[in-house]
């Protein structure tokens, strides 16, 4: 008689994306629902946050162009900022876009895959704090080191909020993929950070190791889609490191110094000289 299959058990519980800087806005579609978000606890501070985005660009416009760190070819994202209560909206899935993004392929995830995006990816938000790839939002333009009227610096704004709103889970792995400026965000308590992998991505050449924008966002979306496709899940930050060198990284990982500290996953690209 044959013995029935076991649940499949996820053990990577939380993988922390970054946002990204290009956004491909919906050309139709309800407005963003604040109250049909993900992380419910975030509604009022998201709303605070929209108000003082709009209202510096509705009101500033100029002011706004500097404020975001935009240029001449930009204003129209500070049009769209002061429009941003009644835009369409799509999920977050499509909205975001670039490099790292396009590697992920979210869109193109199905089945399995895509149920498990939905539960298992967090994207850091300047705008909404923390989202999941099915929330409903429109494009925006704000960034996670810009200081906002009214708001002030927004990584602070949202480290004092998701300290609580996004606690860790009791077990299994957190995959951090975040940029410097989003892991300012959130960061993991003791229990968690043992737990956690922060991923860097480390550009080789002449013996001299560099980030490098492209390698490392390419890179970073790549090991998220594996993560979101694999069958068996790796538990800890060394079985994550296992994995990457099985599938052909070259991965270096080192032990956090602290116990609050995540251990540090370092996947190296190397240059290759053109033949």
């Amino acid at each position: 008689m044959a013995v029935p299959a076991r649940p499949r058990t996820l053990a990577v519980v939380l993988i922390l994306l970054p946002p990204s800087e290009g956004k491909t806005a919906p050309t139709s579609g309800a407005p963003v629902d604040l109250d049909a978000l993900s992380f419910p606890q975030l509604t009022g501070d998201r709303v605070d946050m929209m108000a003082a985005l709009v209202r510096l660009c509705r009101e500033q416009p100029d002011a706004a162009v500097r404020t975001l760190g935009l240029g001449p070819q930009q204003a129209d994202d500070v049009a769209r900022n002061g429009a941003l209560p009644h835009a369409p909206a799509a999920p977050a899935r499509l909205i975001y876009s670039g490099v790292l993004h396009d590697a992920l392929g979210l869109a193109e995830l199905g089945g399995a895959a895509a149920a498990r995006a939905d539960s298992a990816l967090v994207l850091m938000s300047a705008l909404w704090g923390a989202l999941r790839p099915s929330d409903t939002i429109p494009a925006y333009r704000l960034g996670g080191d810009v200081t906002l009227p009214g708001v002030g610096k927004v990584s602070t704004f949202w480290r004092s909020v998701l300290r609580t709103a996004l606690p860790p889970t009791d077990d299994g792995l957190i995959v951090d993929l975040r940029s410097s400026t989003y892991a300012g965000f959130w960061r993991p308590d003791v229990d968690a950070a043992s737990r956690t992998a922060a991923v860097r991505v480390l550009h080789e050449h002449d013996g001299k190791r560099t980030v490098v924008s492209h390698h490392n966002k390419a890179t970073k979306g790549h090991i998220a889609r594996r993560l979101l496709e694999l069958d068996n899940d790796p538990a800890t930050p060394r079985e994550l490191a296992e994995l990457l060198s099985a599938d052909g990284w070259s991965v270096e990982s080192t032990p956090g110094p602290r116990p609050t500290t995540p251990t540090t996953v370092d996947v190296i690209v190397r240059h290759v000289p053109a033949r």
